[in-house]
């Protein structure tokens, strides 16, 4: 029995209230908030509440101790993650803009974070990456070039400890990705991509509705 119009408004209006309560749980201190202030004001989309805290419990989770990010931004992302990081590990993070990396040096100092916590390697993650340790990783997280994505994937891979861990923020494209209209190579690399995950049988995948869509996927052993 198919849901009727009005209950159809019933559910999406509760999913809808049920997401924005889920976004908004955490909450996120002064120092985070200046961070998206600063996002903001560079043009930048930073990473929602719940996607942050989302990868905060997975850096937990992890008891990671190396972590990748691929696309720093104005420091969001990393502040959570080095949340849950351990309290010796170090952030590894990868954007093509120094002058953004600099803002996310002054977020991680002002979230209390020592400058031995970070490490900032500015260019192409696609040029960076080859140049890190094969399994020195815990969790890689990628926020950059969605047309590069499916060579994350496989540059991740190699990072990744077994049981390590990777995540692409936007698997979702705003909904294109799941809208057939849409063919666009952004939208197409992803769908690529989220096939490739979910269909590889050394990896453990989940898609997490995350804002804009979180892909995650634990390496096997």
């Amino acid at each position: 029995m198919q849901p009727s119009g009005g209950q159809e408004r019933a559910i999406t209006g509760n999913r809808q209230a049920s997401w924005a309560f889920a976004d908004a749980f955490v909450a996120e201190d002064d120092a985070l908030i200046r961070a998206r202030g600063r996002a903001r004001e560079a043009g930048l989309r930073p990473v929602s509440p719940g996607t942050g805290a989302a990868l905060r419990l997975l850096a937990a989770a992890t008891d990671a101790k190396a972590v990748v990010e691929i696309g720093t931004g104005t420091g969001v992302s990393g502040i959570h993650l080095l949340h849950g990081m351990r309290p010796d590990g170090v952030l590894t993070t990868v954007d093509t803009e120094p002058d953004r990396q600099q803002l996310a040096r002054t977020a991680y100092r002002e979230a209390g974070f020592a400058g031995n916590r970070a490490r900032f390697i500015p260019g192409r993650a696609l040029d960076v990456l080859p140049r890190l340790a094969d399994g020195g990783y815990d969790l890689v997280f990628c926020d950059g070039d969605r047309l590069e994505y499916p060579d994350y994937l496989g540059e991740s891979l190699r990072l990744l400890r077994p049981g390590g861990l990777v995540c692409f923020e936007g698997a979702f494209a705003q909904g294109r990705s799941m809208d057939a209209a849409h063919s666009e190579p952004e939208v197409i690399r992803l769908r690529e991509l989220m096939r490739t995950v979910r269909d590889n049988p050394a990896l453990a995948p989940v898609l997490l509705p995350t804002d804009d869509g979180l892909l995650c996927a634990v390496r096997r052993g």
